[in-house]
């Protein structure tokens, strides 16, 4: 017999393909904790069940593997806390993509959970590919629209590379914050701005 999916009383079923929203967002919130808790290697199944209240049929009703599970709650989370900026001008847009990025990655989960899977990518080739995949597809997405309306605007010239812009908007960044970890003062997101947009106009200018 399949395992409840919550704790509460047996209701007449609605259906295998009927996914309650409120077990879904308990479970990711348990594996964003114990990805932070124990890192991506010691994470179980059984152990994220038990956080969000629930059966493990429930858990993979939703996912097939840890891996699947794991990297489709930080992309979630990756297209949740970077919002794709419309502030009218390419400065602005790169301001919020900069600003944005470092409040993430600053939180104490993400400054737990990203050095980990990348510890991890490096050692599984399939890590390595499948989160490079899931979280570039959120990115580049942003970073596509963000361009455009900057061409649509006369800042850029038709042809300039999204996936560049995203290189040198956000690296930095990331660098900073998650690989080396030093925090980003006011004055050098400002320098950063200010390069990424130096960057920007002499790659259009190619």
């Amino acid at each position: 017999m399949a395992e409840p999916e919550t704790p509460a009383p047996r209701r007449a079923p609605a259906g295998a393909a009927v996914l309650q929203e409120d077990v879904t967002r308990a479970i990711r919130a348990a594996v964003f904790t114990e990805l932070a808790t124990v890192g991506y290697g010691r994470l179980s199944i059984e152990a994220v069940a038990k956080r969000a209240g629930v059966g493990k049929t429930a858990v993979y009703r939703r996912w097939k593997s840890k891996l699947e599970m794991v990297l489709d709650v930080v992309s979630e989370v990756a297209a949740q806390v970077t919002p794709v900026p419309d502030t009218g001008s390419l400065r602005g847009d790169v301001h919020e993509l900069v600003t944005t990025a470092a409040q993430a990655l600053r939180h104490p989960l993400a400054r737990q959970i990203v050095p980990d899977l990348l510890a991890e990518a490096a050692r599984s080739p399939e890590i390595a590919a499948t989160l490079e995949e899931a979280l570039q597809r959120t990115q580049r997405g942003i970073a596509g629209v963000v361009i455009r309306n900057a061409v649509e605007r006369g800042e850029l010239p038709e042809g300039t590379d999204p996936e560049l812009a995203l290189d040198v908007i956000l690296g930095p960044v990331y660098w900073r914050l998650a690989v080396i970890r030093e925090e980003l003062s006011p004055a050098q997101t400002r320098r950063l701005v200010r390069a990424a947009m130096a960057a920007l106009a002499d790659a259009g200018s190619e």
